[in-house]
C-alpha cells in the first residue's frame, strides 16, 4: 500500500469507512465498497458501521470474483498445494508473455505481485476450500467460475468448518461438477480421493503423478539441500526439470503446473524455462539460516504437511530435526486428532509452542484442544515431545540443545510472535 501510495489506518475506525480515499472529505456512499473478510466478527464496529448505513460490502471471494475472473478461469485447488501451484502457474504464464490476472496467497520470492489484473482472458486462481465468510460457509472457490482445474490433492480438513470427511469432499466434488463440458480437469492421479472425485467430471481430464496412468509422469527425483531435479514423460516426449525450490513433494506440483500450462498451449522449453528461474514462494520450506545449524519456516499447519516437509528435510539433512509445530483451529478440533498419528516420525524432536488464542464459537460444543492435550496426542506415536508454552523458555531450550548439521523447523500459519528472527540473530553470535 505504501508503494502505491495508498492511506491506511491500523485498527478499526468507523468513521473512516467513506472518507478512506480521500482526505478531502467524505466519498458518495454509493462509490464504497466495503470487502469483509473473515476476521470481521459480529461487533466488529466497521462491519457494525456498514450494516447501519446500508453500505455496499462483499466477502473477500466474492470480490475476487467480480475483479480477477476472465474468460478462461484457471483456479487451483486442493488441500494442499494450490498456493505452490497457483504462484508457479501464474508465473509461468507472465513469463510467456500471457498477462493473466491472479491471486495467489502467498509471497513469491521473485517479487511479483501477489494479485494483478491483467488485460489478457486468462485468470488463475488460488481456490480456497475454506469458508467465504462469516455469512457464507461455502468453499471459496465455487464463486470463481473455473473453466479449468488444477487439482493437487484431497485430504479431510479444516474440521472447524467441515465437521465430517464426507462434508469435506462434497464441497469438492461440486467443484468438479461444475467445470463446463468444453472445459479442462488437471488431476493428480497419485491421491485416491482426487481419483474418486473426477469420477464426476463432465469434461476433459488429464492427468498427472507418479503412476503408470498417468498422462504427465514424473520420475527419477533427485532431492539436494541445493534444488530439485526429475523428469516429466508426456507420451512420446522426455523433459528435464530442474529447480531451486526445496521439497521432493514439489515435483507434484510442478509437473501439474507443467500438465496445465502445456494443455493451455505454451510450449514446453518455456515453461521448463520458468520453472528453472522460479524462486519459491516465502514460507514454503524457506531457509531462514544456513549455516551450522539451518532454521527453516514453513506454513505446514496441517499433520499431513508437517509430515511431507518432515520427511523432506529427513531425506536431505544428517543432523537432528527439531519440529515446533502449531495447528491451524481445525487441525485443533477433537475431530481431527487421529490424523496426528505417526505424522511427526522423521523428527526427532517435536516441541508445541504457546499456542495462539483463537475465536471460538459459543454454540460449538466441539472446543479446541490446548497446547498439552496436543503434546499428550503426538507423544502417542512419538517418543520425544515437549510443551513448551514460554517463548523465551523454547529458545533457550533450542541454543543449549543444538548441535552441529542440526536442522530446526518451524512449522505452522501463524507468525510464532518473532521466534524465528531472535533464535536467527542469537544463532548468528
Amino acid at each position: 500500500m505504501k508503494k502505491n501510495k495508498i492511506n491506511f489506518y491500523p485498527g478499526w475506525h468507523p468513521d473512516r469507512v467513506l472518507r478512506s480515499f480521500s482526505e478531502g472529505g467524505e466519498n458518495d456512499q454509493k462509490d464504497c465498497l466495503v470487502v469483509v473478510g473473515n476476521v470481521a466478527s459480529s461487533t466488529n464496529p466497521e462491519w457494525l458501521y456498514v450494516q447501519k448505513n446500508n453500505i455496499e460490502y462483499k466477502s473477500y471471494p466474492e470480490a475476487i470474483a467480480k475483479y480477477f475472473v476472465k474468460k478462461n478461469s484457471i483456479v487451483c485447488a486442493g488441500t494442499y498445494g494450490k498456493t505452490s501451484s497457483a504462484t508457479l502457474l501464474s508465473y509461468i504464464f507472465i513469463q510467456s508473455g500471457l498477462d493473466p490476472s491472479y491471486m495467489f496467497g502467498g509471497l513469491a520470492q521473485n517479487k511479483i505481485d501477489s494479485a494483478h489484473i491483467g488485460e489478457s482472458n486468462w485468470s488463475i486462481l488460488e481456490g480456497d476450500e475454506y469458508k467465504s465468510s462469516r455469512w457464507d460457509n461455502g468453499a471459496k472457490f465455487k464463486h470463481y467460475s473455473p473453466t479449468h482445474l488444477l487439482l493437487s490433492a484431497v485430504k479431510w480438513d479444516h474440521a472447524d468448518v467441515y465437521p465430517t470427511e464426507s462434508s469435506y469432499f462434497d464441497a469438492f466434488a461440486e467443484l468438479v461438477k461444475s467445470i463446463p463440458k468444453d472445459g479442462l480437469v488437471v488431476a493428480c492421479a497419485d491421491n485416491k480421493k482426487v481419483e474418486e472425485i473426477v469420477k464426476l467430471v463432465n469434461c476433459k481430464i488429464v492427468k498427472y503423478g507418479n503412476t503408470n496412468n498417468a498422462d504427465y509422469i514424473y520420475s527419477d527425483v533427485a532431492q539436494t539441500k541445493q534444488g530439485l531435479s526429475f523428469d516429466i514423460k508426456n507420451g512420446k516426449n522426455n523433459y528435464k526439470i530442474e529447480t531451486d525450490i526445496l521439497g521432493d513433494y514439489q515435483a507434484e506440483n510442478i509437473t501439474g503446473c507443467f500438465a496445465m500450462a502445456r494443455e493451455c498451449g505454451i510450449e514446453p522449453e518455456k515453461i521448463i524455462e520458468s520453472i528453472k528461474s522460479f524462486k519459491g514462494i516465502k514460507r514454503r520450506l524457506e531457509k531462514r539460516l544456513a549455516s551450522d545449524i539451518t532454521v527453516f519456516d514453513d506454513i505446514a499447519h496441517s499433520p499431513a504437511k508437517a509430515k511431507s516437509v518432515l520427511e523432506t528435510l529427513k531425506s536431505i539433512y544428517t543432523g537432528k530435526i527439531i519440529a515446533i509445530f502449531e495447528p491451524n483451529t481445525g487441525n485443533r478440533k477433537p475431530a481431527s486428532l487421529p490424523g496426528y498419528d505417526n505424522c511427526f516420525s522423521s523428527a526427532d524432536t517435536v516441541i508445541i509452542p504457546k499456542l495462539t488464542k483463537v475465536k471460538t464459537d459459543t454454540n460449538d460444543t466441539a472446543k479446541p484442544i490446548d497446547g498439552e492435550k496436543l503434546t499428550e496426542v503426538i507423544a502417542k506415536t512419538h517418543p520425544d515431545v515437549k510443551y513448551i508454552d514460554d517463548d523465551a523458555e523454547l529458545l533457550k531450550y533450542i541454543i543449549d540443545n543444538k548441535k552441529k548439521n542440526d536442522c530446526i523447523v518451524f512449522l505452522g500459519s501463524h507468525g510464532f510472535r518473532n521466534m524465528i528472527e531472535q533464535l536467527v540473530i542469537s544463532l548468528r553470535q
